[in-house]
Order: C-alpha cells, then sequence, then structure tokens
C-alpha cells in the first residue's frame, strides 16, 4: 500500500471531479490512505466534510503562506481548537513562499510561528511549504524547535540539499511529488538520493504536479504510484520495499491516523 500523504481533495470537487470515484481509483491503485490539505481555515468546513465522508481520508487544519494576509489571521489556539476533531492529523500547509510574495513575508512568518506552537501542543505534525526562502524556513523551525520538539514535514520537496540536511537533522519527514519524475529534475533527484529512507514520504500535491508519465493531466492521488517508482528507482529499491518504508514511516509520523488492516 502506498499513501497520498498530500493532496488538495477540495480543489478536485471544486472541478467537478466525483470523490468517490477519485478516491476509489486511489484504492485500485494500492494508494489505500488520503491526507487532503487545508489551505484556508475559513474553508476548513469544507475539507472536514470530505474526510468524514470517506474513511480512509484525513485532513489538516492550516493556512497556506499564500493566505497569511487575506485570511482572519488564526492563533494556535484556534487551530488547536479546530485540531481536535478526530479525522484532523496534520497543521497546516503553513510556511514561507517569498516566490510569488502573495502575502508580506512578516505576516507569513508571523502565521508560520502560530502553526508551530499549535503543532507543538498537539503533537501533530507541521505541514511546511516552502518556497525561495531556504534560509528564513530553516531560521525559524530551528528557533521554534528550541522552545520544544515538534514532528513535521517539508511537502513536495523541490529545494536545496541543504534544506534537506538541516530539516533531517531536526527530524523532520521530507515530501516527495512528481516533480521527482520530471526531466529536468536532476538537481532535485541528486539532494533526495542523500535522505534517508526513514525520513521520505510520498504525495501528489493534486490537482498540480502531474508525474511522468501523466503531465499535462489532472493529478489526483492514484498517480502517486509513478512518483514512487521513480524514488524506489533512485533509492536503490524494489517497488515493495519503498512502499512499505513511505507507508511505515507515513503513519509513525501522523500517528493519529488509523491504519487500514490491510496496510499492517
Amino acid at each position: 500500500m502506498l499513501v497520498d500523504s498530500h493532496c488538495h481533495l477540495d480543489y478536485l470537487q471544486r472541478d467537478g471531479r466525483d470523490l468517490n470515484e477519485v478516491v476509489a481509483a486511489a484504492a485500485r491503485a494500492g494508494v489505500g490512505t488520503l491526507v487532503t490539505i487545508c489551505t484556508k481555515v475559513t474553508e476548513f468546513d469544507t475539507i472536514l466534510g470530505i474526510a468524514e465522508a470517506h474513511e480512509n481520508v484525513w485532513c489538516s487544519v492550516g493556512i497556506h503562506p499564500y493566505e497569511a494576509e487575506s485570511e482572519p489571521e488564526v492563533t494556535a489556539e484556534r487551530l488547536i481548537e479546530l485540531a481536535a476533531h478526530p479525522k484532523v492529523v496534520g497543521i497546516g500547509e503553513t510556511g514561507l513562499d517569498y516566490f510569488y510574495e502573495h502575502s508580506p513575508r512578516d505576516a507569513q512568518q508571523k502565521s508560520f510561528r502560530a502553526h508551530i506552537t499549535a503543532s507543538r501542543e498537539t503533537g501533530l505534525p507541521l505541514i511546511v511549504h516552502t518556497r525561495d526562502a531556504d534560509e528564513d524556513t530553516i531560521a525559524i523551525l530551528e528557533d521554534e524547535m528550541g522552545k520544544g520538539a515538534y514532528p513535521g514535514v517539508i511537502h513536495c520537496f523541490s529545494s536545496s540539499q541543504w534544506l534537506a540536511e538541516r530539516s533531517v537533522e531536526m527530524g523532520m519527514a521530507i515530501s516527495i511529488s512528481g516533480i521527482l519524475t520530471f526531466k529536468k529534475a536532476e538537481e532535485l533527484r541528486d539532494a533526495v538520493a542523500a535522505v534517508p529512507v526513514e525520513n521520505l514520504l510520498v504525495e501528489t500535491d493534486s490537482p498540480y504536479l502531474a508525474p511522468v508519465p501523466k503531465r499535462g493531466k489532472q493529478n489526483e492521488p492514484a498517480f502517486v504510484v509513478h512518483t514512487a517508482e521513480r524514488l524506489a528507482e533512485l533509492k536503490g529499491l524494489s517497488g515493495a520495499e519503498l512502499a512499505r518504508a513511505t507507508t511505515d514511516n507515513f503513519f509513525r509520523l501522523f500517528s493519529k491516523t488509523e491504519r487500514p488492516e490491510r496496510a499492517a
């Protein structure tokens, strides 16, 4: 079994996709657990409703750095309150994105720290988005780690080997998306090759970043198998070994989830 540790089922639903079929297609492909990610607290009820409607779908609560200014300011206490629901298994996605500058950097950083506090207090993994902000991301993660440990994952990893190494040193997971399969992603593949297998997860970030051979199509959880195949090749593992390792890693990190019997 594989796990899609990061997808956006609400975006697929918004595009008119039948989520019953999306989840069923994932299961047919061997993807037995999905985490649908919250990017706006104002839309949390929709994300939670999707998770509640499917036994093998879980969700997170948080505000994407793009939305750090446009969303109402959220406190750690509010995130902790929402995370009490049995279906909420992670905090985020949160972090820093200096590529598009959709929100001021100070607003992103303040929101990021609130999410870290919520992760620390709940024990739920922090789901980190970082783009063109490696130094500030690590500085905040390490500063906050000094106040008390918390679990976490760098989602859709596409940054430097330096960021991966520093994140792993803090005990964080590194989640790999379809970018790994892209023709021009040699630098990324070199960085991922150095990440210990026990720190790796796989994801789609669907509906974005469809992997080869599905480029040009709308991404969906079933397609995580292609990323896993490329990752297994890169790490010198069989497909079954890679699936077992990343699935074990997922359930260890996202410990609030319930592991399906067939994945045990």
